[in-house]
This record gives C-alpha cells, sequence and structure tokens, in this order.
C-alpha cells in the first residue's frame, strides 16, 4: 500500500511535493474508504485520491514522475549513458534548477513494514539513494549513501545491522557492483536480496500506470481472455457499466504493430513494427436472439476505453495492487466514472487493499456523498509556473460543503482563467 510520494525539480515541479494517501482525521466511510495498514506510524491509508487542476498545470507530470522512478528502479542497471540522460528533465523556468538533481521519494506499506525509498539523481549520475526501514515505531537505515563532487565518489553510512543479506560480504559485493548511473536497490535485487524483494517487487509488479497516450492499449485485457473465468469477469463489468458485449475474441494475424512510447523524459513517439497483431470481435446480441460479430471499427470509444481498463482494474481489485490511471474519464460517462470509482470502495470487492489515483476534469466526482475530503486533491501552475500540489482537506470544508459547485468558482484555485477572444 502506497502512503506518500514525493517529487522535487522534476518537469514542471520545482519544489518537493508531496501526494499523501495517509488517512486525515475525518470519520466519514472510514469502513470503506480507508485500509488499516497493521502499522502504528501509518494506521489507516485512503484507497484512492483524484486530482483535479487546468490543462498544463501538472497532473500528467505527476504520472511522469511516478513512471520515471518505476523505470529507474526496474532498469537503472542496463541502462545506456544516453539512455540514463534522457530520464532527467528538471524545472527549466528558472536559472538554477536546470543543475540542480531531481529526487524522488515513496513510502509504502507492506505486511506491516513501512519502507520509505528515495534517491536523487542528475544528467550524469545518481546523486544520493536512502532506505529507512519501520518494523515497529524507529526507523533503521539499512543503507543510505551520498556523492561528493570534491572527492568524485560516493559516500556510504555503515549498513544497518537488521539488513542482514547472506552474509556481510555479499552487501559489499553488490555496493561494489552499482555503477555511477545504478541504484542500489536494483543492483542488490537482481542479484537476490530477499530482504529488498518485497520493496522492488512493488514497482515491478504492483504499480500499475495507465497514461494518457495508452488510451485504448487493450494488451493487458487481452493477453489473458484465454482464461475462461478472467473473460467472464470482463464481460459482467462491461456488462454492470449498461455496455451489452456478450462475448469478445481475439485472433492474431501478421500486420504492423502501432504503439505510442512514452518516454518519461522524450516526447512522445509512435513506434511500429511487425508482428503478431490482435484482431479484436465483440458479440452483440440482436433482437430475435441471434448473435452478431463486429469488429474494432464498430465500437465506440467508451467501449474500447473501458475494455483497456477492465484488465488492470481487476488485476488491482484481485491482487491488491495500486492503480494510476492519467486522464480518467475521457471518453466515459459521469456515472460510468463514479461506477468504477465505487468498486475500489467496496469492501466485498475490493478485499485485498487496492488502490487508486486518477487525474481528471470530471466534476461530478467532487461528491462528498462519493469521496472523503482528504482524497482530493488539486495541482496549480503558481507565478514562477511551477506546480503546486495541495489537498482539499487543507481547506478545512465542511462535512456536506457543495465542493464541485466551489472548485468550479474558483474558491480552491486549480482552475484555468479564461481571458477575452476577439478578432
Amino acid at each position: 500500500m502506497i502512503a506518500e510520494f514525493r517529487v522535487e525539480n522534476f518537469r514542471s515541479f520545482r519544489t518537493e511535493q508531496c501526494l499523501s494517501f495517509v488517512a486525515a482525521p475525518d470519520g466519514s466511510f472510514e469502513r470503506t474508504h480507508c485500509l488499516e495498514t497493521g502499522h502504528r506510524g501509518v494506521p489507516r491509508l485512503v484507497r484512492s485520491a483524484v486530482l483535479y487542476g487546468a490543462n498544463a498545470s501538472g497532473k500528467s507530470n505527476l504520472v511522469f514522475a511516478l513512471a520515471t522512478m518505476r523505470l529507474l528502479v526496474l532498469t537503472s542497471t542496463g541502462l545506456l549513458e544516453a539512455q540514463f540522460r534522457e530520464h532527467y528533465t528538471p524545472f527549466l523556468l528558472d536559472d538554477s534548477s536546470g543543475k540542480k538533481p531531481t529526487r524522488f521519494e515513496v513510502t509504502l506499506v507492506l505486511s506491516g513494514t513501512r519502507y520509505q525509498y528515495g534517491f536523487a539523481y542528475d544528467s550524469e549520475r545518481i546523486l544520493g539513494e536512502w532506505l529507512l526501514v519501520y518494523r515497529s515505531g524507529k526507523a533503521q537505515r539499512w543503507f543510505e549513501y551520498q556523492y561528493d563532487p570534491e572527492k568524485g565518489e560516493r559516500i556510504w553510512q555503515p549498513f544497518s545491522v537488521h539488513f542482514k543479506g547472506t552474509h556481510r560480504g555479499q552487501r559489499e559485493v553488490w555496493k561494489a557492483n552499482t555503477s555511477p548511473r545504478s541504484l542500489f536497490l536494483t543492483q542488490a535485487a537482481q542479484s537476490n536480496s530477499q530482504e529488498l524483494k518485497p520493496l522492488f517487487d512493488w514497482f515491478a509488479n504492483d504499480l500499475i500506470l495507465l497514461p494518457a497516450h495508452a488510451v485504448f492499449d487493450l494488451g493487458p485485457t487481452l493477453s489473458r481472455l484465454e482464461d475462461a473465468e478472467y473473460k467472464r469477469q470482463v464481460l459482467r463489468l462491461m456488462n454492470v457499466a449498461d455496455i451489452h458485449v456478450n462475448d469478445i475474441k481475439v485472433e492474431k494475424r501478421e500486420g504492423v504493430r502501432i504503439a505510442v512510447g512514452p518516454g518519461s523524459g522524450k516526447p512522445l513517439a509512435v513506434l511500429a513494427d511487425a508482428g503478431p497483431v490482435p484482431d479484436i470481435a465483440f458479440c452483440h446480441k440482436a433482437s430475435d436472439g441471434r448473435e452478431r460479430w463486429f469488429d474494432r471499427r464498430y465500437e465506440s470509444l467508451g467501449t474500447q476505453r473501458l475494455l483497456s481498463y477492465a484488465g488492470p482494474l481487476l488485476d488491482a481489485l484481485q491482487n491488491g495492487k495500486f492503480l494510476v490511471i492519467d486522464e480518467f474519464d475521457r471518453s466515459l460517462h459521469p456515472l460510468l466514472t463514479r461506477h468504477l470509482l465505487g468498486l475500489l470502495h467496496d469492501p466485498e470487492v475490493s478485499k485485498r487493499g487496492a488502490q487508486l489515483f486518477v487525474t481528471t476534469h470530471d466534476t461530478t466526482l467532487l461528491d462528498p456523498d462519493l469521496v472523503r475530503r482528504d482524497q482530493v486533491w488539486f495541482v496549480e501552475k503558481k507565478q514562477d509556473q511551477s506546480s503546486e500540489l495541495y489537498s482539499l482537506w487543507a481547506f478545512r470544508p465542511r462535512k456536506h460543503e457543495a465542493i464541485e459547485r466551489g472548485y468550479l468558482r474558483g474558491r480552491y484555485g486549480a482552475i484555468p482563467f479564461l481571458g477575452e477572444f476577439r478578432f
């Protein structure tokens, strides 16, 4: 379960900003909207958070920040110098930030243990990395180092006695094998560190990211449709959303696969390569009871969008993962976005502690009967063009305040200020 994510000097985020899932002292919806962590330091977390802001305010940049942290944790030992440099995208609208490090930090609660892990880097190297582990109240500093530019080397703190490894010499080997552009976490986890496996596995398996450009990436859903029970659940999810699809079949044919490639530090690029392409058909039942099959061209964007969500959403619900969706409401009816959010809040559906973070412009979600006040976040461009992230809870709104109306009237900021246009 995620408790906090911090980012500093990344794209539009100049100063440190924090997205928190730690539950505020708010008694509403505790049974449905909150998770018990089993850890004394952070006893309750919220199941979901929604982020609002004007266009170009920084919403997607927060998702990119999570994506970049994940990518570096998973691949830092294999990145070439040029590839590593591409992921350094600091704030560039002042005279100093372009030379300062980017910093990421995440706080997780995994099986009752709290992990506080982060690192700093620039275009040339990793400048610092640290891991604090809380098994009770007191922090155990498992490892930490900072790069000293005068000495031209990393200055390591002693390893914690609680971070054992197989033997002491093994940790020293991992340290020696950690190159200037590699993370120690990556190196140790790939060398089978059992102590660090839960943390690394969270990035590898439990963080699901759906960026806005992957609007209709059906791969995660289609890859499991051969499983009859899984297909039944996908169809049921579609049908309860009032999308009447009786069946879906996928056949592979040779063709050109097209994908929109992110790069956390690159502009979007269209990637194409030859290979097997999924050919999708949707079955609908006609008025005479006979089945009719249609290819993807005949299905609405909303149907395809929901199908692209189905696999990751079911994965998160069944396995207690953290699902991040940029532009959650694109092509979806407001009642459907409310329904999907409600699935995360239903303890009978979400039994494994799944969490959801979405960016959206759908203001109908700003409903005190749907979300708690500590689940609503805003991002706004400041005078210096940097992004500021803040919670609705900071305004201490009344329990049944008309949040949607207040937001659209500018009470909480994070809305566009529209000027006059004349020819």
